[in-house]
């Protein structure tokens, strides 16, 4: 069974992780783009971008000054044995690994109304960044899996979430996709990003559906959809950090859900940072005898 304790330090751990870490596809994909950038000043960038994170990795440090709001993603299996105080335990865990790293300070004090207004200041410990609400999926098996995504607030500025009034034709939402895009991480200033995007019924199911492509994608795996979109932007030549180049996006990852009979497909974007996508993960065997 799982001890709450492991999870309180594993699910710190998985802050820390997201917060300081590229995983191996992901800084293969920018030691390769690096390596095609022909634009001397993209180079450039790109260069230091990849320094940055090496050093951030090497220091447990984290890659970006703002540190991100936690957003938790939760799976568990079908035969998984749920121990009561499981949801308390990661949340105290967050705040432990946002301590750990340390975060950067953005919790903000006061009740409802007033935490809009800012108007009571700031908690000083980072840990008082309270996490996005938990989301959860089922998954075959025993296991209970979480992952966590360090979201910055730079890409929620550019991000985008509307309906497109498909016209029974791919193309032509791939097509207004596109045109969402360019504008949207030319503007970003954090370039190159990673583009993410969920197609629902609602805005609320393709909001969660985009969240769930950032924890599925992988930088060395891309969908036809998916490369079109990547391409198709990077021939705009915003290039990094705006400086013109090869490199604007770096991989598109996208998820589609159940869709309605409706002359709308709701569409939600997100350009994430260079910096993102920041995610850590760890997970539990549940039943009798399992490791935490």
């Amino acid at each position: 069974m799982i001890g709450l304790d492991g999870v309180r330090k594993d699910t710190a751990r998985a802050v820390v992780e997201a917060s300081s870490h590229w995983r191996e596809d992901q800084l293969a994909c920018w030691k390769n783009a690096c390596e095609k950038e022909t634009l001397p000043r993209a180079k450039w960038a790109m260069e230091n971008f990849i320094k940055n994170a090496e050093a951030a990795d090497r220091n447990h440090s984290a890659l970006c000054d703002d540190t991100g709001t936690p957003h938790p993603f939760l799976e568990i299996g079908d035969e998984a044995v749920i121990p009561p105080g499981l949801l308390a335990a990661i949340e105290e865990g967050i705040r432990d690994g946002l301590n750990d790293l340390p975060a950067r300070p953005m919790g903000v004090k006061g009740n409802e109304l007033e935490r809009i207004s800012q108007c009571r200041g700031m908690y000083e410990e980072p840990g008082m960044l309270m996490p996005a609400p938990t989301q959860i999926r089922r998954i075959p098996g025993s296991k209970i899996r979480l992952t966590v995504l360090m979201l910055g607030g730079g890409p929620e500025i550019r991000s985008k979430t509307q309906p497109i009034f498909h016209m029974h034709s791919l193309d032509h939402v791939i097509d207004e996709m596109i045109k969402w895009a360019v504008p949207q991480v030319a503007k970003l200033g954090c370039q190159p990003c990673t583009l993410s995007f969920g197609l629902g019924r609602t805005a609320c199911e393709a909001s969660s559906l985009s969240l769930e492509a950032m924890k599925d994608g992988r930088y060395d795996v891309q969908s036809e959809i998916e490369q079109r979109i990547t391409d198709a932007v990077n021939s705009s030549g915003i290039g990094p950090i705006g400086l013109g180049g090869r490199s604007s996006v770096l991989a598109t990852f996208i998820k589609i859900g159940n869709m309605r009979a409706s002359g709308f497909r709701v569409v939600s974007m997100r350009p994430n940072c260079c910096m993102e996508i920041r995610k850590g993960s760890c997970e539990w065997e549940t039943k009798e005898g399992g490791a935490v």
